[in-house]
């Protein structure tokens, strides 16, 4: 408030000055342009429109221009909140800008009120222009005010530069961010904004400034109306009562004994000249009266006995002419036989649309021998409403520039920001992924918001922001007892594998081996992005902790079959096959058995499938290519690679390229190639395995 009223003092005192100096020159917008960079839009429109107010005092066409320096604040904001004024070439732009604008609209404000320019200077300026350039007089004016006023916007925008040069910019800012009713944002937080605006097909904001619009326009329209009917009624009333005291006058100074003698002899009898010129000055003195006449009523007829000529030119009825009583009289013509006064009647005729007033001319006798009519024209009043309207347009337009940027400015930071910032953050909520540190952070980054609007939008926040801490700590205790669950299964998990492996004297860390190269594999297939609609995190993680369990139908295969230290018969091969069948079956006891255990699906997979072949050849089904459920294709590789790679009772380990060969050449054949070729290429990290478990490998 302290710097608005520091902005009015120096826009008034300027003006008073060049006022006092008689200089064609206002400087009334420094102040405007200077709070409404270091405060904002709405105190830079009050200094503008508190500025014109006050100089009324001594300019009393001030408030006219009132929207203009209303319009001058909402340019400044606009411009230097994209531009720097500490740039020479912007800052020229920016004087350009405002003086073509006040320039011409002040031009054509002063054209259209006052015929011409309001400045004596500026009008003399004006004419030698014209005379010179042989322009039209008002093409000089309005190029000598657009260069009058690129000097006076000129002195305006370099004080701002110098106030924005010394003042620093961290108070600058602080006077910004009062408008706020939250955390301020940032550019970049601004922009994101925008870009998420876009994903709602109608915002609140356009809403309300839509609103607002429709407000101001209907706000004008009625103030228009009332004010045009207000003054409409008014000025008629003021006409229509002069129109009586004009022919109240008149009538009162004819002689109602010479009727006769005028209507027989015209302009010639005694004393007819003297009458119709005090006529004259009784019309010519009050305002508004066009027709000043005196006529009797013959019948239907008009006998006329004075009539003025018109003040446009038009000529009046001689003396004796007789007129037809136009249809709009007749109703009244009893009255007129009566003598009584006869008015205000509206009428359109040949004389245009007027309202009339008849005043009865008495004899000695007291009897009405003649009416003086006065006749108020009412395309008289019509030309100084439109002036008036024109006056009062420019006044409120200032105020609907005022109120429409005070209603936007509270709309944008009460509900729009706020609005918008609070659903930006929920949308992270639902659209980041579920990790609890990204939870924790959109918790904080709701906080942050700081929203203070002390409505119901700040009562939604802080219930919001309740509502998700809480969700949060529920989260996270329901994480810990799901990390504890996890980690018990997996024991039990590997437990069970264990036992089962246990049984088979060849296959020692058979299990953690192959579960590593699963991970490896699955790693390696998220990376060069195959396979991406099955690659998801939960897809990877019930793979890794499945894949323990892929042989755990070995359990219903004989000790006999299963160490037998020599190469199998057909016979025993095929009840070493059905480990397979029976690791689905067990599997899927398992599943039927545990609620929520989704997990054991990709185990019964790789217990069932993890021997077939890409080319359709393996067993127990014969399943090929992509058929053949991802996690068992993984664990085929992973578990034929740790078979060559590991000693048995009935073969010494191979070397690790000798096994990465045999791959090699069952990509395609018996492996899915994409599996294989991202074990391949993760070497190093199987190496490493192989060290972990084999430090002779």
């Amino acid at each position: 408030m302290a710097l608005v009223f520091a902005g009015v003092i120096i826009n008034v005192l300027l003006s008073y000055l060049m006022n006092g100096l008689g200089l064609p020159l206002f400087l009334d917008t420094a102040g405007t342009i200077a709070v409404t960079v270091l405060c904002g839009t709405i105190p830079g429109i009050f200094v503008a429109m508190l500025t014109n107010l006050i100089c009324i005092a001594f300019n009393p066409y001030s408030m006219y221009f009132a929207f203009i320096n209303a319009f001058i604040a909402v340019f400044t904001s606009y411009y230097t909140g994209k531009y720097s004024l500490k740039k020479v070439s912007r800052m020229i732009l920016f004087i350009l800008s405002l003086s073509l604008f006040a320039g011409i609209v002040s031009s054509f404000v002063q054209w259209l009120l006052f015929g011409g320019p309001q400045h004596n200077l500026l009008a003399e300026m004006a004419s030698g222009i014209s005379e010179v350039s042989e322009v039209s007089m008002f093409n000089a004016f309005l190029i000598t005010n657009v260069l009058l006023n690129i000097l006076d916007k000129g002195i305006s925008a370099l004080f701002v530069l110098g106030l924005i040069v010394v003042i620093p910019q961290k108070f600058i800012d602080s006077l910004k961010a009062v408008d706020w009713r939250q955390r301020p944002l940032s550019e970049a937080e601004k922009t994101e904004i925008k870009k998420w605006k876009k994903t709602v097909s109608h915002s609140i904001e356009s809403r309300i400034y839509f609103t607002l619009i429709i407000v101001c326009v209907w706000m004008l329209i009625i103030i228009g109306i009332v004010g045009y009917k207000l003054f409409y009624d008014n000025e008629k009333s003021e006409r229509t009562e002069c129109a009586w005291n004009a022919a109240r006058f008149t009538a009162s100074i004819i002689d109602g004994d010479m009727i006769g003698e005028y209507l027989r002899l015209g302009k010639d009898a005694p004393g007819y000249a003297e009458i119709e010129e005090t006529m004259y000055r009784i019309r010519d003195s009050v305002g508004g009266i066009k027709y000043l006449y005196a006529h009797t009523i013959d019948g239907n007829d008009c006998v006329f006995v004075f009539d003025l000529d018109a003040a446009d030119g038009e000529e009046g009825y001689m003396p004796g002419d007789v007129v037809s009583v136009e249809e709009e009289f007749e109703p009244y013509l009893e009255d007129f036989r009566n003598g009584k006064e006869v008015g205000p009647i509206e009428s359109e005729s040949i004389w245009k649309k007027v309202i009339s007033v008849y005043v009865p001319v008495y004899n000695s006798e007291g009897r009405a021998v003649c009416y003086v009519g006065a006749d108020v024209s009412l395309d008289y009043l019509i030309l100084n409403i439109g002036e008036y309207a024109y006056k009062i347009g420019f006044i409120v337009l200032g105020f609907i520039i005022l109120f429409l940027a005070s209603g936007i400015k509270f709309t944008r930071y009460c509900t729009v920001y706020p609005i918008r910032t609070i659903t930006q953050c929920l949308d992270g909520f639902v659209n980041d992924d579920d990790s609890q540190e990204q939870l924790d952070a959109n918790v904080k980054k709701l906080r942050r918001l700081n929203i203070r609007t002390g409505d119901e939008v700040e009562k939604l926040y802080q219930t919001l922001c309740s509502m998700t801490v809480d969700q949060a700590e529920t989260l996270r205790d329901v994480r810990r007892l799901s990390d504890s669950t996890a980690k018990m299964q997996d024991g039990l998990i590997i437990t069970m594998a264990n036992m089962v492996e246990s049984r088979d004297s060849d296959t020692g860390e058979h299990v953690q081996k192959t579960a590593e190269y699963v991970r490896i594999i699955s790693e390696g297939l998220k990376a060069k992005g195959y396979y991406p609609e099955k690659m998801t995190p939960k897809f990877m993680s019930d793979v890794v902790r499945s894949a323990p369990l892929h042989d755990v139908g070995k359990i219903n295969i004989s000790d006999k079959v299963l160490n037998k230290p020599g190469k199998l018969t057909d016979e025993e091969y095929e009840i070493m096959k059905t480990h397979t069948t029976a690791g689905k079956e067990i599997m899927e006891h398992a599943i039927s058995t545990v609620q929520g255990g989704s997990y054991l699906k990709e185990a019964r997979n790789m217990a069932a499938y993890h021997h077939e072949r890409w080319d359709g050849k393996g067993y127990p089904e014969g399943l090929h290519g992509e058929v053949i459920p991802l996690s068992a294709r993984i664990m085929a590789v992973a578990d034929v690679f740790d078979a060559l790679t590991s000693k048995r009772i009935y073969k010494p380990p191979f070397p690790i390229e000798k096994a990465l060969e045999i791959l090699q050449e069952g990509a395609g054949v018996q492996f899915d190639p994409k599996v294989v070729e991202v074990f391949i290429d993760a070497l190093p990290e199987v190496r490493k395995v192989l060290r972990k478990y084999n430090p002779d490998a």
